[in-house]
């Protein structure tokens, strides 16, 4: 425990000791270039920001798998600004005679930082949540019901006579007529609740527009159901 103690005393001794001077060597090299009072160490405290803030967004990033490209450029960026100012001021430039190219690219620093924090602001934080399926647009209930088989009646053909080459063909025994069973109505199918809505709807506007009730064969024919429906229909008048 102590020795982890000890390595993390070490390592923030060392980012203290290193961060005081590269942030000396960027207010001198501001100062130089005509950036005086609290501007030139707004230089340091700018360039330091965005080189750290470039490199959290670049390991989130990373840790979600997204595309880093803009916020390395970034932090790129804001390293050459810090490394070109500590190299700069260690004797190979003469900072009483800076050169206007310099203070050009210390003057523009400004605009330059607020970008690229603003980019930064501004990039994605982590994975983007997948989106939901869209749902169906139309209800079960608002299909049409498939129309019930209807067995088609058979009608009695009666049995014709041949013709004959006697002209006067015998007599053939009349058959009683033998009484056809009479099929029974098909039971009412139920309708769906948005059918009932739309029947009862349709009736109670032919009865106020004329005062009668409703025909359901009619009301069936408006709904376009075929005829088998009539009866289920009826029974929702």
């Amino acid at each position: 425990m102590r020795a982890q103690l000890a390595r993390v005393d070490a390592v923030i001794v060392q980012a203290v000791i290193a961060g005081a001077l590269s942030f000396s060597h960027l207010h001198d090299l501001a100062a130089a270039a005509g950036q005086g009072g609290w501007k030139a160490w707004a230089y340091p405290v700018s360039v330091d920001l965005l080189l750290v803030a470039a490199w959290r967004r670049m390991r989130q990033q990373q840790r979600a798998g997204q595309a880093a490209g803009g916020t390395r450029l970034w932090f790129l960026v804001a390293l050459a600004a810090s490394l070109g100012a500590n190299v700069a001021t260690a004797g190979l430039l003469d900072l009483d005679h800076v050169p206007a190219s310099l203070r050009v690219v210390v003057a523009g620093w400004p605009a330059v930082a607020f970008f690229g924090g603003t980019l930064l602001a501004h990039a994605p934080h982590g994975p983007q949540a997948p989106a939901a399926p869209a749902s169906s647009s139309t209800a079960d209930t608002d299909a049409e019901p498939h129309p019930a088989p209807v067995a088609v009646d058979e009608t009695d053909r009666s049995a014709l006579p041949a013709s004959s080459t006697n002209p006067q063909p015998a007599p053939e025994p009349t058959a009683e007529p033998v009484a056809t069973p009479t099929p029974a109505p098909a039971p009412a199918v139920s309708l769906p609740p948005v059918l009932v809505d739309r029947v009862r709807a349709l009736a109670e506007e032919h009865r106020s527009s004329t005062g009668h009730p409703a025909d359901p064969d009619a009301v069936r024919a408006r709904l376009g159901l075929p005829p088998s429906m009539t009866p289920s229909v009826a029974a929702h008048l």
